[in-house]
């Protein structure tokens, strides 16, 4: 360390020692807000119901509402978009509407797992950024005796069924979840907001401003964006996608 960077360090720590001396109580620390990208410069667009089909769920599972998509988490299922994205940003805000509820955004969703859940099954195959609500951890807390280790409400990212990604840290003790560096997410009846990067492989998720969690080595790194219903309401809106090279 070079003596101006002393000095520089050095000046607004005395500040803080010679008011503690005087019996002041120190500045508390500026708290810089997150950068919330809503989607709203160049290039974006919104997704709307034309740009998604029923996969395996019933006609009323999700409804499009004034710019809300409302989903009845009955039964459980997906429905996706109709194109397939490589390298793309998405901004969505979701909120539960019960304590407890969970669902998801798939991304690089694999083709022919879609076409398996026309057959039978639940969800697809790809890179799942969740929505869990912090009722669920409690739940789990409450019939298990001892606080869930396996997973967050805060905003995981992981590969579900054939898909594959290699988590950002912190991680799961299995290794395959990317835990989030912050609590960030708000409880039920709050709007939250997600953003998402993926570009060559590589996902990158932003709850309510602050990048928290990803992963690296994704394949399949194509495939379709998959909104979840998982067993109780929750609610969309904003969702929008800007594709890039």
């Amino acid at each position: 360390m070079s003596t101006t960077d002393l000095v520089a360090f050095a000046l607004p720590l005395a500040a803080v020692v010679i008011a503690f001396a005087q019996g002041k109580t120190a500045p508390a620390p500026i708290k810089v807000p997150g950068a919330v990208i809503d989607g709203s410069a160049e290039g974006w667009r919104s997704l709307g119901e034309a740009d998604f089909v029923n996969v395996n769920c019933k006609p009323e599972t999700f409804t499009w509402d004034k710019g809300v998509i409302r989903c009845t988490g009955n039964p459980v299922g997906v429905m996706r978009t109709k194109k397939q994205f490589t390298n793309f940003e998405l901004v969505v805000m979701w909120r539960h509407l019960r304590s407890a509820g969970n669902s998801g955004i798939f991304i690089w969703t694999i083709p022919a797992s879609i076409e398996q859940l026309k057959k039978g099954g639940q969800l697809p195959h790809g890179i799942e950024a969740q929505i869990l609500d912090h009722g669920y951890a409690e739940q789990y807390q409450k019939r298990r005796k001892r606080k869930p280790n396996w997973f967050t409400t805060h905003g995981d990212v992981f590969p579900v069924g054939a898909a594959k990604m290699q988590p950002f840290p912190p991680t799961a003790p299995n290794q395959k979840r990317s835990f989030p560096s912050e609590n960030r997410s708000k409880g039920v009846g709050q709007w939250n907001h997600y953003y998402l990067r993926c570009i060559n492989g590589e996902v990158r998720l932003w709850v309510n401003g602050r990048e928290v969690s990803g992963g690296t080595g994704c394949t399949p790194s194509t495939g379709y964006l998959c909104l979840e219903s998982e067993g109780s309401p929750v609610e969309f809106r904003g969702l929008r996608l800007r594709e890039l090279p």
